[in-house]
């Protein structure tokens, strides 16, 4: 049986995509940055931390598969996680205006078994922003609970100048990487464990 490890609706609607039946798992993981931690590490070990948690969840988890994903905005070296409040968004929102930024999407697939973990990168432009854009954008409450202080299929799709890499990624779940995931896992020997680490 497979499940998702998350509370976001916006994920579980993407791996219902993949046609692959899954139950959902409610976990609350930290998401806090070590310090001089590296954003591909930091985003890699929240995803491998929410599979671990509801593997953990599980009465009976042998032949369980638990999928885990995170996904964060990166400028420069800085991690844009979910704005704190309206102020928050709005200062996000202008550091990401004009300019090219990264969207690191994690996926890990968890079994007593073993692992599997993907790490999918998309580069984002936005096009340039006035206060008041940012302003109506943020006031309509779309920004809260986003990664970055916006949703890439919402209305945020009109700021995007330019995209490179995974549509679904930017939302919270690199489909065919984790498409990928899921076929690996389905080849692997009863008895395997395996890292391994998809580009």
């Amino acid at each position: 049986m497979l499940y998702l490890a998350s509370k976001s609706p916006r994920r579980a609607e993407l791996l219902a995509r993949l046609g692959v039946p899954f139950r959902l798992l409610d976990v609350d993981v930290p998401e806090l940055r070590a310090t001089g931690e590296a954003a591909r590490d930091y985003v890699c070990r929240v995803a491998r931390d929410k599979a671990r948690a509801g593997l953990a969840t599980l009465d009976a988890p042998d032949g369980a598969w638990v999928i885990g994903s995170d996904t964060e905005v990166v400028l420069d070296d800085r991690v844009f996680g979910k704005p704190a409040d309206a102020a928050d968004a709005e200062a996000m929102l202008r550091s990401l205006s004009g300019r090219s930024h990264r969207v690191l999407s994690a996926v890990c697939l968890l079994s007593t078994d073993g692992l599997h973990e993907t790490l999918s990168e998309t580069e984002v432009r936005f096009a340039e922003l006035d206060a008041a854009q940012i302003a109506a954008y943020v006031a309509g409450g779309e920004p809260m609970g986003k990664a970055g202080a916006y949703a890439i299929q919402g209305g945020a799709e009109r700021f995007v100048a330019h995209l490179a890499g995974s549509y679904s990624g930017v939302m919270g779940l690199p489909l065919h990487d984790t498409a990928r995931l899921l076929d690996a896992a389905a080849a692997w020997p009863a008895a395997a464990h395996h890292t391994t680490i998809l580009e």
